[in-house]
């Protein structure tokens, strides 16, 4: 077996009961198969996961028909394996697939997997498309997320995996296992030691739970941005509450879509007397006028992770983490029916 899946069943406890006669014989006889299979959201995390877990990663093939229909289909059998499906659902123009291919590919190479008899499938959504519209803000809105995760459940899918969701009630729109991760150890890990005078700054009022713990675990002050939001992807920031004057300032957020928010706070937070700024989020969206926003902003250093794959033109400001070696971890975790919260000693919910 490979050496992840070994120290994980080296470290699981040991205090179980013992087995029966018949028992032991379905063990002995019954030997569970890892397959790791990506669409053409980001493959090269994929890639990066299965590195770490030591197997190769499926054959499957993957199309885009001229009527602009998707296709799937697995390469060899996968009859009785715990199939995991990487697919963040984000567009990717390396591959010509966007947000909405990347989902429908989801859909359909989950249907394929249940179709194909897999002992378990789980979608791997380090990125989970539609969260920030979780709830209705105006009449005759639909709950987007909701219906993503009713058509995932409803495709078959046995459990989900995803990493820092933008509101914790999205998974209560599901009635499958829901496995929470979050990037927050490994921003705090790069962050430590970063400087002595960091101050780190909530974006609003909804991101002070997870600042606070961030700011405790990397042994900072902590400060908030009161923010308003007059319509939607517009965002006003008009106070700092907390000493930033003097401070490098890291303003920690869930996601970067179009980095209006974030040079508004960097700019706002520049204003307030802060000598240096610097960012970070779990997931890098940057669309639209992201990266030229960030370009001409005051931010010396944005940190994210790869969730989603960085597309060219990037700012050389923006540096990217890998959360492969977590996933990989995480799915071990899954396949050896071990613990998923012991991987965070339980503080996977930021919210």
């Amino acid at each position: 077996m490979t050496s992840i899946l070994e120290r994980i069943r080296a470290t699981a406890p040991t205090d179980q009961p013992p087995r029966s006669g018949v028992e032991d014989m379905l063990v002995q006889t019954y030997s569970k198969r890892l397959m790791v299979f990506t669409g053409r959201a980001n493959a090269p995390l994929a890639q990066a996961i299965v590195d770490q877990l030591g197997i190769n990663l499926g054959g499957v093939t993957l199309k885009t028909f001229s009527s602009g229909e998707v296709y799937s289909k697995f390469d060899s059998s996968i009859r009785g394996a715990d199939v995991f499906i990487v697919q963040p659902m984000c567009g990717n123009p390396e591959t010509g697939v966007n947000t909405n291919d990347a989902l429908m590919e989801l859909l359909l190479m989950i249907d394929a997997a249940v179709g194909a008899s897999a002992h378990r499938v789980i979608a791997v959504c380090p990125w989970y498309g539609y969260a920030r519209q979780d709830k209705k803000s105006a009449p005759r809105e639909p709950i987007s997320a909701r219906v993503v995760a009713r058509a995932l459940e409803a495709t078959g899918v046995d459990r989900v995996l995803t990493m820092d969701l933008h509101a914790g009630q999205l998974q209560g729109f599901f009635g499958i296992p829901v496995d929470h991760m979050t990037a927050a150890g490994s921003l705090a890990e790069y962050f430590t030691n970063f400087d002595d005078n960091l101050v780190v700054v909530a974006p609003d009022a909804g991101r002070v739970k997870l600042n606070k713990q961030f700011a405790a675990q990397i042994g900072a002050s902590l400060a908030i941005l009161n923010k308003e939001r007059p319509q939607q992807q517009v965002a006003e920031i008009t106070t700092v509450i907390g000493d930033v004057r003097g401070k490098t300032a890291l303003v920690i957020d869930d996601m970067i879509d179009t980095a209006g928010t974030l040079c508004a706070a960097g700019e706002t937070l520049k204003k307030a007397g802060a000598t240096r700024v610097l960012a970070a989020a779990t997931h890098g969206v940057f669309s639209g006028p992201a990266f030229e926003r960030l370009a001409a902003s005051p931010f010396e250093q944005v940190v994210v992770t790869d969730t989603i794959p960085l597309a060219k033109g990037a700012p050389e400001k923006i540096k990217v983490l890998s959360c492969a070696p977590l996933l990989a971890e995480t799915i071990g975790r899954i396949f050896i029916d071990e613990s998923v919260s012991a991987v965070f000693d339980g503080k996977n919910h930021t919210f």
